[in-house]
């Protein structure tokens, strides 16, 4: 709910604040005393176009400050609207609204509630840009917009209109019909949709170029599997080269090598002098006759050991002897290695990579194989999921039916006691024809919200029909009927004009009403009638005074002040008759009394 409004310099206003009741609150006053500004502070924290002529005389520029206290449970779901590492977050889909959507796109633009309330505010200079800021953060004014539309509903003349868009009234119908769940398993199934036909138009405006991209992935995976590439298997290849170009060193290192180590394992011609074996194993034998015990016998031990190890060297040795390759071997070995040097070339930059690509094409060829055959079989697959969405198109139009004919007959109801015999609602839904594809994101049907002001009077589109006053109290009863629907709604309402040609016993039902409307929801009307604004839980008069005789340039200021016990009686009996006279004063006493009961 608005917590507190605050004012600088707007018009004739120089300095105020407002703290609305949780419940009703009425702005009186004279005529011309400046009510106006207080909507026009309220449109400016909302987003509204900024007028520098709105900026008092004098002033190089005017501030106004929404505060919203926010229910718990919309500031527990504060991190709600984060996205996950896919990046999936649209609150426009997320099922959110109210407070807990406010608090959700207060956060997605980098800020979250303090102490559970959201600071709107908004700068307009004399001379140069406005500014909006958001807790402290300077946003677009577009953000203000977002957010304070989640939690406020101004119903006054230039603000009707916007009930008269088709998307508007379609969110209204559904929510009082509270189809929520049928209106997301058609939204799942319409995505489904989309998601097919996007996938098709791809494949039909990119038919040429997909085609030749389709061309290129299949040569391309046909080349690499003709080629059969191994993992490491080129590293392998370049290593058995190096041996083979260079197999005289290693046949000449190696066998000297063995030549030295155990002569027995080349030609005993070409062996120089006893071989390292041979004469460990004379020291073995020279240390073993010595016939006294411990260390020699310890180093013979150790010489065995070595003389083991020398064993083993010996063996791995002889296995390299002859194993280098022909000359024939080399030459189909720097034929495989070209090969796959092409490949990691193009593909690379290594063999890994290259098969990691062509599995990775293998499927994107998938989409891109534009053949007759592969459109055909996603048509198939589009009508199934045409047909699905089409069934829960239905399912949505049978709860929004039966929800429109509710509506109107309620509303129309209500009207009867807001001095509008004869006016009357017909909330029209009227599914699109299938010829003509008619889905769309939501649904298949066009909701229109037709009024009749006035028993004779053509029907007409609601917007189109109606005066200020009469279009604020349709929507007070449309309000009215939702809030008893669906419960309690988590928003500010302001009402202006909605007295317009209103009085005596009808001006008391409104107001009864406005009360009924502000036990679930924070009602605020601007007024001129007292039978209205005594039904009020506060408040407030916008008084004009004359300008300081010290400070003429000022020109006239306007006050706003909350008023209680004999002042608010006061106020009321000014309200009646224009003069505080005993008579209206206990008039007034009589109806503040009547409205509390």
């Amino acid at each position: 709910m608005l917590e507190e409004l605050d004012i600088r310099n707007l018009g004739p206003i120089r300095e105020a604040a407002i703290a609305p009741a949780a419940g009703m609150t009425a702005i009186t006053g004279e005529t011309g005393a400046g009510k106006s500004m207080l909507l026009s502070a309220i449109r400016l924290v909302s987003g509204g176009a900024a007028e520098s002529s709105r900026v008092s005389a004098g002033a190089d520029e005017a501030w106004a400050q929404a505060i919203f206290a926010l229910a718990d449970d919309a500031v527990t779901s504060e991190h709600s609207g984060d996205t996950d590492d896919t990046g999936d977050a649209d609150d426009s889909d997320s099922g959110l609204t109210g407070a807990a959507a406010a608090v959700a796109k207060a956060h997605d633009a980098g800020v979250d509630s303090e102490d559970g309330e959201l600071f709107l505010s908004r700068t307009v200079r004399a001379s140069g840009r406005s500014r909006a800021v958001l807790g402290g953060k300077s946003v677009p004014r577009s953000v203000l917009g977002a957010i304070a539309g989640e939690l406020v509903t101004i119903h006054g003349q230039t603000d009707q209109l916007k009930i008269a868009a088709a998307a508007r009234q379609r969110e209204f119908l559904d929510r009082v019909a509270g189809d929520e769940a049928e209106l997301a398993a058609y939204r799942k199934a319409w995505d489904a949709l989309a998601a097919m036909d996007e996938r098709l138009e791809r494949l039909r405006s990119q038919e040429s170029s997909a085609r030749q991209q389709a061309d290129y992935l299949r040569e391309s995976i046909d080349r690499i599997n003709r080629t059969d590439p191994q993992p490491g298997e080129d590293e392998e290849l370049k290593a058995r080269r190096e041996r083979i170009e260079n197999a005289a060193d290693i046949a000449q290192g190696v066998g000297s090598a063995l030549g030295a180590l155990d002569a027995s394992q080349v030609d005993v011609d070409a062996a120089d002098g006893a071989s390292a074996v041979e004469l460990i194993n004379h020291a073995v034998t020279s240390l073993r006759a010595i016939r006294v015990g411990g260390t020699f016998a310890e180093q013979a031990d150790r010489l065995e050991s070595i003389n083991a190890d020398l064993g083993d060297v010996v063996f791995a040795l002889s296995q390299e002897l002859g194993d280098e390759g022909s000359v024939e071997d080399l030459d189909q070995i720097n034929g495989r290695i070209h090969e796959l040097g092409d490949l990691t070339r193009r593909w690379g930059p290594t063999l890994a990579d290259v098969l990691a690509w062509r599995d990775k094409a293998a499927f994107d060829l998938e989409d891109l194989d534009a053949s007759p055959e592969k459109v055909a079989e996603l048509e198939s697959e589009r009508q199934t999921l045409y047909d699905a969405a089409l069934a829960a198109a239905d399912v949505l139009s049978a709860a929004r039916v039966a929800a429109a004919a509710d509506l109107g007959a309620r509303v129309t109801e209500e009207l009867g006691s807001l001095a509008m015999l004869g006016a009357s609602l017909e909330v029209r839904v009227t599914p699109r024809d299938k010829a003509d594809d008619p889905l769309g994101p939501y649904g298949r049907d066009d909701i229109a919200f037709l009024f009749t002001p006035f028993e004779g009077s053509p029907q007409l589109p609601m917007g189109k029909s109606a005066s200020g006053g009469e279009l604020s109290r349709l929507m007070l009863a449309l309000e009215l009927v939702a809030a008893d629907t669906r419960g309690g709604a988590d928003q500010t309402f302001i009402f202006d004009e909605v007295d317009a040609g209103v009085g005596g016993k009808a001006a008391v039902e409104l107001g009864k009403r406005l009360a009924r409307l502000a036990r679930s929801a924070q009602v605020i009307v601007v007024t001129h009638l007292a039978q209205v604004a005594s039904w009020a839980d506060a408040q407030f008069v916008v008084t004009k005074e004359p300008p300081d005789a010290d400070d003429d340039d000022l020109g006239v200021v306007t006050t706003i002040a909350e008023v209680n016990g004999e002042t608010r009686v006061h106020e009321i009996a000014r309200m009646l008759s224009g003069s505080e006279s005993e008579a209206s004063l206990d008039h007034a006493r009589e109806l503040l009394k009547e409205s509390a009961l």
